[in-house]
């Protein structure tokens, strides 16, 4: 099979990766006091760099800033939208590991004048990325307008301010449509939107919690998809969108399980994207049987490495695997990545840096012998 010249690609990533111990200590030392905020900027330019050569030097076909510049996946970019503020107290997500729970507790949201887009956010951010690759295709990660809502909930809003929730869809579509477009207007070919939310909602459990605060858990699914199609309507010509779904990644630990199955045939069929990068490292992903849906065109790019733990999978496994998705889904519409960033949070799972490096070359050494190179 042909090279894919776009993206989604044959072997891809997520976009997270370990934060350097260099990195880490420049964090401290600026929330201390002892650094500036333009020496800090210059220590993650240069190993943004060092990242940015690393993945094309595996052979990755697109690049990201690891997210270097971040504290979590998404809570960075909630808190920089216009209306959006942090709120006192802390919100409380559970999580699950082979050892037991865990807890993250980053500062709760609150939604006090109508949404819009103060900035470009991450514009600076994607610019040095795509000044820097040299055979990669800069890649920006954001996360999907659906975070804003699931993660903060109703009690988030003011209903004062939004009496009528369509109204706050609208303008939280409207807002998303706007950075894409100064995304595009800066060069950007490859936009990921990430989002826990549809794949949370194919548990009974989360369902639950939804329905507890007062919300339609068993169709809110239709609402998201309506909401990424509604911020991806206008993206400029030759920007790829792809979405990433998994089930809560926080230092090797995870917050829901299920199958894709009861998202399945809307999601497939009716999200306006290029591709689907799906976690399916183990059994709380369920089986292939939801690609079913999946109609022509639309790429899946398969998460069967695990970003959670170090051990190196076997290529004849991940073959195995291939070869079992391609019985619902033509081969030539699958591609393969890791479940998940390694570093969804600046704390990062429980792998070193080497083994990271192991895992992206193995995505591309497996991808080059199933579809060829």
């Amino acid at each position: 099979m042909a090279r894919r010249s776009s993206p989604p690609f044959r072997a891809d990533h997520v976009g997270s990766l370990l934060r350097p111990p260099r990195l880490r200590d420049a964090r401290d030392d600026f929330a201390a006091g002892t650094i500036t905020a333009a020496e800090l900027r210059t220590i993650e330019d240069e190993e943004i760099v060092k990242a940015i050569r690393m993945q094309e030097d595996v052979g990755l076909q697109s690049a990201t800033d690891g997210e270097f510049r971040r504290a979590t996946w998404h809570m960075d970019f909630i808190y920089s939208l216009g209306g959006v503020s942090k709120a006192p107290g802390h919100l409380a997500v559970r999580f699950m590991n082979a050892s037991g729970t865990i807890e993250w507790t980053p500062a709760a949201l609150h939604v006090g004048s109508r949404l819009h887009l103060d900035q470009t956010i991450f514009g600076d951010d994607f610019a040095f990325v795509r000044d820097h690759v040299t055979t990669a295709v800069a890649k920006q990660t954001i996360p999907s307008p659906n975070m804003v809502h699931y993660r903060g909930g109703p009690a988030s809003i003011d209903q004062d301010l939004y009496p009528d929730m369509e109204e706050f869809w609208a303008d939280l579509a409207a807002t998303y449509a706007e950075e894409v477009r100064r995304l595009g207007d800066l060069g950007c070919r490859y936009l990921q939107f990430d989002d826990t939310s549809l794949a949370y909602l194919n548990d009974p459990a989360q369902r639950a919690e939804i329905a507890g605060r007062g919300e339609d858990a068993d169709h809110l699914h239709l609402r998201y998809i309506k909401q990424i199609n509604a911020a991806v309507k206008d993206r400029p010509a030759g920007m790829a969108i792809t979405t990433h779904m998994c089930r809560g990644n926080f230092q090797s630990s995870w917050a829901a399980s299920g199958g894709y199955d009861f998202v399945a045939e809307a999601l497939f069929s009716e999200l306006d994207v290029d591709g689907f990068f799906l976690e399916y490292d183990d059994e709380r992903s369920g089986g292939f049987e939801p690609l079913r849906f999946v109609p022509p065109g639309k790429m899946v790019v398969l998460g069967l490495v695990t970003t959670k733990r170090p051990e190196l999978e076997s290529k004849d496994t991940l073959k195995r695997r291939i070869d079992e998705a391609a019985k619902y889904v033509p081969l030539d519409q699958l591609c393969l990545s890791g479940q998940c960033g390694f570093s969804s949070t600046v704390e990062g799972n429980a792998l070193t840096h080497n083994d990271q490096v192991d895992k992206l070359r193995l995505i591309v050494e497996t991808a080059e012998e199933v579809w060829g190179s």
